[in-house]
Order: C-alpha cells, then structure tokens, then sequence
C-alpha cells in the first residue's frame, strides 16, 4: 500500500467520522454506528499503509512520497475554477 493510500483511507475515515457523528446528533444511531464501523475500518487500513510504510521507506522518501500523495489528494478533490 502507497501513502497516497493511506491518505486516501484517512480522508475516507474522517469524513465516515463526522457523518457518524451527525448522525448522532439528529438520533440516527443505526446509521452512526454504521459509519462509525466504516471510519474505524478505513482508519485501520490507513494505520497498516503507514506501519508498511515505516518498515520500507527512508525519512527523507516517506516526505517526498507523504508530500506528493497529499497534493494529488487535494487535486482530485478541488473544483475547477
């Protein structure tokens, strides 16, 4: 798994995180614990991406790799203006 993965598994367990908790606030229990599983799943998959990552990679490779996954992220996410 690539960082840019685990980014991605991050972005994808807080917003999970944050519709559970909406959820919540509006008495959709069902439905928050449904995304609390999914965030706690993503979070997972992100924290196995970064532990691989850890093992494999220099500091100096995990920056550059960390920095690049972020960007493209933020690229694919960012309306056209």
């Amino acid at each position: 798994m690539s960082l840019e993965e685990a980014a991605r598994q991050l972005k994808l367990a807080v917003h999970d995180a944050q519709v559970a908790f909406d959820c919540v606030g509006l008495g959709e229990l069902d439905r928050a614990q449904e995304h609390t599983i999914i965030a706690r799943t993503a979070a997972d998959a992100a924290a196995l991406a970064l532990q691989e990552a850890l093992r494999t990679m220099a500091p100096d490779e995990a920056a550059r790799e960390g920095e690049r996954a972020v960007a493209a992220l933020e690229d694919r996410h960012t309306p056209p203006v």
